[in-house]
């Protein structure tokens, strides 16, 4: 028998492999520029199926990795000597006593929605197309994070399969090790079914988006680099330069100009939210002004980042500071010159906070020490425009230089070194977390450790 043959004899889910019709759809990545090609799909329906799947990868000598929806997939993951398990099936929400149940296939606009009207809230980021599992693996960083922290610090349990196919269920008391190595350390160490997560009471969200055309950037960004600098932790403010498509679907006053879109959230009452926003509005009046009060299952819809498949290109570089003279250069940068810019849109980002401050417990995904990071994208429509958007971005990352922060949080990582992301303490503890659980590196995450 066949590798394919045997897997759909062992699983109850569906199997594709490189010889089916419906093979090119099922390994695509959220980002469709990471070409994974897989030894085999498998659409797990259960433990059980996941059990298998292990099963058969070691008598194959194949790997195997597990993607709900391919968001972080990087060139390390689906290659041909894997086992590719989608988890989209394992779909359970439990919520009781403070605690949500969730599977790992639960996106974040099912968890926002069933936890909306209950009083509580977990820590969503900002999308709610993603797994609640995935993205807490990594870190997750929350719109709500500068007050609660990361969101991998609110996990209560993990259930998972490790890689001798056992189901384990990992707490700080059962397997502390591994326990600290999942919060933050990414999927290396087990393929997780599902997790356990305490839930906060959920106060008043007020917050929305604001627009502008981009010949009030600098002013703009110079009341949000005044108004982040005191800011509470309960208030999280994002800054974007967009630079619209010239497409249809643009308005017309907007389409084919670069714009300035600063996103918020305030944990509380909604006056002392517009207190805080008074310093930007003062700049200049908004053409776009969702900001109010905000129902939990709208949050993920506050940046109106996409949720479909795209061929985006993304570098994240933490920033020490985001005073004038970081504005004025990135501004030069990006949009005081002669050529138009292949970048579709720059972010600046405020963390600090909690963020900056020691969990409650222990974990692989420590603390972020820089206040904000900057987020450069891009599209790629036709292979010939990577080298400039390629380019583009390096020129940027390179003259902030002189700003640029440390390590990034596992999170916003994507496809750079380990190095990169974790102290080398931190490194050489997950290593070592690794080589026990996993000797023969049979599961494989999408930021590989060895």
């Amino acid at each position: 028998m066949t590798l394919i043959e045997e897997l759909r004899a062992a699983v109850k889910g569906e199997v594709f492999g490189p010889g089916d019709p419906e093979y090119d759809v099922q390994r695509q990545a959220w980002f469709l520029l990471v070409d994974q090609r897989p030894a085999a799909v498998v659409h797990v329906t259960g433990t059980e199926d996941v059990q298998a799947a292990i099963r058969l990868a070691r008598r194959h000598r194949l790997t195997v990795g597990a993607q709900p929806v391919g968001h972080g997939a990087t060139q390390a993951t689906g290659s041909e000597a894997m086992i590719l398990l989608r988890t989209n099936a394992l779909d359970s929400i439990d919520i009781a006593d403070g605690v949500a149940r969730v599977g790992a296939g639960v996106r974040w606009r099912d968890l926002n929605k069933a936890l909306t009207g209950t009083g509580l809230t977990s820590l969503p980021g900002s999308s709610g197309d993603p797994s609640v599992v995935g993205y807490t693996l990594n870190g997750g960083v929350s719109w709500f994070g500068r007050k609660h922290g990361f969101a991998a610090n609110h996990v209560r349990a993990f259930e998972l399969v490790d890689a001798e196919g056992h189901h384990l269920r990992v707490t700080k008391d059962a397997f502390p090790d591994l326990f600290w190595a999942l919060r933050g350390g990414g999927g290396e160490f087990g393929i997780v079914t599902a997790m356990e997560i305490e839930l906060l009471p959920e106060p008043a969200i007020y917050g929305g988006r604001m627009m502008w055309y981009a010949e009030d950037a600098r002013q703009l960004l110079r009341a949000f680099s005044e108004v982040t600098a005191t800011a509470p932790d309960e208030f999280s403010l994002w800054a974007w330069l967009i630079n619209m498509p010239d497409l249809e679907m643009v308005p017309p006053p907007m389409r084919g100009r670069w714009m300035v879109a600063i996103d918020s959230t305030y944990l509380g009452d909604g006056d002392e939210a517009e207190k805080l926003l008074a310093p930007i509005r003062a700049v200049a009046d908004p053409l776009v002004d969702t900001v109010g009060e905000v129902p939990l299952d709208k949050v993920g819809e506050i940046a109106q980042e996409p949720e479909d498949p795209m061929p985006g290109v993304g570098k994240v570089v933490m920033l020490k500071e985001f005073g004038p003279a970081t504005i004025d250069a990135l501004l030069e940068l990006a949009l005081d010159r002669p050529q138009p810019s292949p970048l579709m849109l720059l972010e600046i980002r405020h963390v600090g906070g909690a963020f900056a401050r020691p969990g409650a417990q222990e974990s692989a995904v420590g603390t972020m020490d820089d206040p904000y990071f900057l987020l450069l994208g891009g599209m790629v429509m036709a292979p010939e425009h990577a080298p400039a958007l390629h380019a583009e971005i390096s020129t940027v990352v390179g003259g902030m230089a002189p700003w640029t922060g440390g390590l990034l949080p596992p999170t916003m990582a994507h496809g750079e070194p380990v190095e990169d992301v974790y102290p080398a303490a931190t490194l050489q503890r997950l290593r070592e977390i690794k080589n026990r659980v996993d000797p023969t590196n049979l599961i494989r995450g999408n930021r590989p450790l060895v």
